[in-house]
């Protein structure tokens, strides 16, 4: 079976990290998309939005904060956007080997503090059941585990959001403890005590907490769903979810190592296990005729671009299923369904599920933000699914990419704003100076370089 793991495969050589690297994912020898000067320039405006998305202890973020976690916390990006902690987008940015041990580790174990250790039944009607992370943490300490509200602790959840928590952030989790192995070199953390569970009992405990079919793939009803993946939340999805089911995958890879490097060989065969039967399960339920892959089998089962990039970035699908999916995002290109101006669209603009919409169910309208706006955050996924099969069409798209980041470069001033959260040629484009969208196609642009 083949093996990504983001954080662990730049493992340093650190004696208790060797059986981590042994089982590192090796990418094929890819023509880099990027020249040293744009790769340079993407390296440097990925440090600099950092830099604007740190928010030191005693700090605001407008009038929101200060941030009383007892030291900085990285937002989703700059300015006044996103005055919170975010988990997913944090771990997200990992993978960019910009963030420093210590600051991965407050977030880490701030992460871990606030994981539910009973359920909690919350005054709108959703429930946090043991073991769930919250997906965002305000600058105060209040742990939010819903979209839609800052730091409103009553009112989180409700109807819109569905009954659970979202369920990415459970496997981000897990990642962000699998790229602080990488970071500080070692795991010994795993045993340390938090709220009176070990950290490697937590991850476990949120690893077990998304609902999943017998193989593996997670799964939620239309009565009792949570958030499939945080960059389409205001998407209602049913059923089987794929990019929930990937992250899993992965982080039952991460799990993997990291339990068998604090020398539990048995928990270790078992998220191997976990993993080779996800990996199987992917394209009987998920593919479609064309070689993409679909969202989720029930509400808004719709082409999922972006997850049809990331199963083949992470390699969680089998050889046929994987060149399919090349094959299918590079004729998508070809065509221009899924791209503008370097970004990237969920779904294919001739994938559509009616002239009113893109997804089935979205609470936002078509043509903006996540129904139809397009997002730099996957271009690096893209670029490397489709130089597998056609390099000069992944470089085309790269170029583009960089293009529009060196006209619109926020540092040219505050009438400037790129990189945008999303855009859309309708003139539409949301939250500037976004972290995800450079330090997730750093990671990918990387790797393809290898």
């Amino acid at each position: 079976m083949k093996r990504h793991l983001s954080c662990l495969s730049r493992v340093s050589l650190a004696p208790v990290l060797l059986v981590l690297s042994a089982c590192q994912h090796r990418s094929p020898s890819l023509q880099p998309p990027l020249s040293e000067a744009d790769m340079q320039f993407l390296e440097d405006m990925t440090r600099a939005v950092l830099a604007e998305s740190l928010v030191a202890p005693g700090a605001f973020v407008g009038t929101i904060g200060p941030n009383s976690s007892g030291a900085a916390l990285i937002r989703p990006g700059g300015r006044d956007d996103y005055p919170a902690f975010w988990v997913r987008d944090y771990a997200m940015s990992l993978d960019s080997g910009l963030v420093t041990p210590d600051v991965q580790r407050h977030h880490l174990f701030l992460t871990a503090a606030h994981q539910v250790d009973e359920e909690i039944a919350l005054p709108t009607g959703s429930r946090l059941p043991a073991g769930s992370i919250p997906d965002h943490i305000s600058f105060g300490g209040v742990p939010i585990f819903f979209p839609g509200i800052l730091e409103d602790y009553a009112n989180q959840g409700g109807p819109q959001w569905g009954l659970l928590p979202s369920l990415d952030d459970h496997f981000y989790f897990v990642h962000m403890a699998a790229c602080y192995a990488d970071a500080s070199g070692g795991t010994g953390f795993l045993q340390e005590s938090v709220n009176g569970k070990t950290l490697l009992q937590r991850l476990e405990a949120a690893y077990s907490m998304p609902p999943s079919l017998e193989n593996g793939i997670v799964s939620v009803t239309d009565e009792d769903r949570g958030v499939n993946f945080g960059f389409f939340d205001t998407t209602i999805h049913t059923g089987a979810l794929f990019f929930c089911s990937l992250l899993k995958y992965q982080a039952a890879l991460e799990l993997e190592e990291l339990v068998r490097a604090a020398g539990n060989k048995d928990r270790a065969r078992y998220y191997a296990g976990q993993a080779k039967s996800i990996r199987s399960a992917l394209p009987g339920v998920f593919q479609e005729p064309g070689g993409f892959l679909r969202a989720s089998t029930g509400l808004s089962a719709q082409t999922d671009v972006w997850g049809t990039a990331f199963a083949v970035y992470i390699h969680a699908l089998p050889e046929m299923t994987e060149q399919r999916a090349c094959l299918a995002l590079a004729d998508a290109l070809r065509r221009r369904t899924i791209q503008w101006e370097g970004a990237i669209r969920h779904v294919p603009t001739d994938q559509d599920f009616n002239e009113t919409t893109a997804w089935e169910k979205s609470y936002v309208p078509k043509d903006t933000y996540q129904n139809g706006a397009y997002w730099d955050t996957p271009v690096g996924w893209v670029c490397y699914a489709v130089a597998q099969v056609d390099a000069d069409l992944a470089k085309t798209l790269a170029a583009e990419y960089i293009a529009q980041l060196r006209s619109g470069d926020y540092r040219q001033g505050p009438d400037f704003g790129a990189p945008w959260e999303c855009r859309h040629g309708n003139g539409h484009r949301q939250n500037p100076v976004y972290l995800a969208s450079v330090s997730v196609p750093l990671a990918a642009f990387r790797r393809i370089n290898q």
